[in-house]
């Protein structure tokens, strides 16, 4: 019963995408803001070709130092590569 109704709100959910081309200095900043936005599901990070490099589901009690490790691999990744396109997936 509780599998029918979490799939009958996965169905009225609206999801949206956004994408913002960023160098590397950007992105652990626009990162933090887009998790502060909240209602996030997914960030995926690519790089100029559109390769991804990381897909980041996010669940809504993702909050505080569970970001920590988040953020650092983000940055790690932001340092060998020079420009990365950041893919949001929002739930409306």
């Amino acid at each position: 019963m509780a599998d029918e109704q979490k799939n009958e709100e996965q169905k009225t959910e609206k999801t949206r995408t956004e994408e913002f081309k960023l160098n590397g200095g950007e992105i652990i900043d626009k990162i933090k803001e887009i998790f502060h936005e909240g209602n996030i599901r997914r960030i995926i990070l690519k790089d100029e070709n559109g390769k991804v490099f990381m897909e980041i589901p996010l669940t809504v009690g993702i909050i505080g130092a569970a970001l920590v490790p988040v953020l650092a691999a983000i940055g790690a990744i932001a340092a060998l590569v020079s420009k990365l396109t950041i893919v949001v997936e929002k739930v409306e």
